[in-house]
């Protein structure tokens, strides 16, 4: 991790970044970076150094509830959605179709009631809007609608943001009440790799940093494509391009609050293709982790980017595996840890029901009481030997088996007899039925919409709203 963070911070110094805006340009060099003559920008340590030291503090992402935030900070995990998919599995014809706007809100409400699924982060392009502009505002307000869960979305445009902001303000009550507990962040794709910045997102860092709304400064490499081959070598150049987005946005707003998300994607050299569910996706994203943890740095990673088409087999132990790792190195919010197929490229409804189930799992490796005291044991053990033989009628038995353990609601633990009487259902099938339940056979959610009567009539006011009251 030394080695990593040292060569990083040359690549910062030495190598820096081509296509910054002006507003980027002027921020490094009214603190003494260098604008080179082939036109790359560079920091310097002294601007590396404090700006870590001013970043690496605990963060707190809000939900608009009770007991909703997500503490990011140290080894704390939490779990959630994300991702980009343009297309999603309709089950009811099975085949995947385009992505819309109503397929964001009927995720948001999934999610908002799935105990291990800890945020909303946008899993879809709503592809039915006409241009970046709704598309982006349109997205924020279905996601809102749908939960109280703490949300991330994106902007495309820095014009975009004071809009945003605007509709934050109108939910929250007032911009400062929405800044003292944001309840949504964005996630800004401030690099075309290999070091290059794109001056949009750039743009739209700074503005953001400047308005109070937290940013994840996100870097998506592939490796052997836009990152070198070399895992450790990726891991320097991802490390570089994140830190690089999270000193712009420092340098714009000191009090700015930002969370390092590299992203080195693995590709499968045969075809090009990103490749989510390999072992070596779930190692090198479980290295990010520790690169963040190294810094004190609040931090996110994919995991769950199984390049399976449908909740299947194949599914299950991509996911579990890329989960399991993230979870077990610390990432503070492992996004696309549910819900998503086909490499990011699909979603699934199903998915986030059983994925809800395995992230459950997954969190319980973490939480091992790890306290002991040899009398009392030994007091119980004797007891048991001497009496019935068994643990099954004890009254720490009885007490701790609502405490201690997770009962997953579809993995099924029932006898070979119970299941077969009861129809030999697969967890998909399961997973299908909970969710006809909970829609009522559709697949667009339950029609609730999580803001104030008075609030929406003000956004739709406003706005250019297309989701349906």
């Amino acid at each position: 991790m030394a080695a990593i963070d040292a060569a990083a911070q040359k690549v910062l110094t030495d190598i820096g970044f081509a296509d910054a805006p002006q507003e980027a340009i002027d921020l490094v060099l009214a603190r003494g970076g260098k604008y080179t003559d082939q036109a790359r920008l560079c920091m310097t340590e002294t601007m590396i150094t404090e700006a870590l030291a001013d970043l690496a503090k605990p963060l707190i992402l809000y939900g608009r509830g009770d007991g909703l935030e997500l503490h990011l900070e140290g080894a704390r995990v939490h779990a959630g959605t994300g991702g980009a998919a343009p297309l999603i599995f309709d089950d009811q014809h099975n085949h995947y179709r385009d992505t819309a706007l109503k397929d964001i809100y009927a995720a948001a409400r999934l999610v908002d009631g799935l105990d291990h699924i800890h945020f909303f982060n946008r899993p879809m392009v709503a592809r039915d809007m006409p241009d970046d502009y709704r598309l982006d505002l349109n997205t924020a307000y279905a996601s809102i609608a749908g939960t109280k869960k703490p949300i991330a979305t994106s902007i495309a445009h820095a014009d975009t943001v004071d809009d945003l902001a605007k509709m934050l303000a109108m939910v929250a009550g007032s911009i400062e009440a929405f800044q003292k507990k944001p309840f949504l962040s964005l996630n800004i794709n401030h690099v075309t790799p290999p070091l290059r910045f794109a001056p949009d997102a750039v743009e739209v860092m700074i503005k953001a940093a400047r308005l109070g709304i937290p940013i994840h400064a996100n870097t998506f490499g592939q490796v052997g494509a836009s990152s070198p081959v070399d895992p450790m070598a990726a891991l320097v150049q991802t490390v570089a391009e994140t830190l690089g987005g999270m000193i712009i946005a420092w340098l714009a707003n000191p009090a700015a609050q930002v969370i390092f998300g590299a992203r080195p994607m693995i590709t499968d050299l045969r075809t090009g293709a990103m490749s989510g569910g390999g072992g070596e996706q779930a190692r090198i994203m479980a290295a990010t982790s520790q690169m963040a943890r190294y810094y004190g740095l609040p931090n996110s990673s994919i995991a769950g980017a199984t390049d399976s088409k449908i909740p299947d087999a194949q599914s299950g132990f991509e996911k579990a595996m890329s989960v399991l790792l993230a979870a077990q190195a610390g990432s503070n919010m492992i996004t696309q840890a549910a819900g998503m197929q086909a490499a990011l490229m699909g979603c699934a409804l199903e998915s986030y029901i059983i994925d809800n189930d395995m992230i459950g799992a997954v969190l319980r490796t973490l939480d091992m009481p790890l306290s002991l005291e040899p009398a009392s044991v030994l007091e119980a053990l004797k007891d048991v030997v001497e009496g019935e033989g068994h643990f099954l009628g004890q009254a720490d038995t009885l007490n701790r088996m609502q405490t201690d353990y997770l009962y997953p609601q579809f993995s099924d633990r029932e006898t070979i007899e119970q299941w077969q009487d009861k129809g030999m259902t697969t967890i998909l099938d399961r997973a299908r039925a909970d969710l006809d339940k909970r829609f009522d056979g559709r697949r667009d959610g339950d029609g609730v919409i999580l803001i104030d009567d008075d609030v929406d009539a003000m956004i739709r006011a406003e706005f250019d709203i297309r989701l349906a009251r």
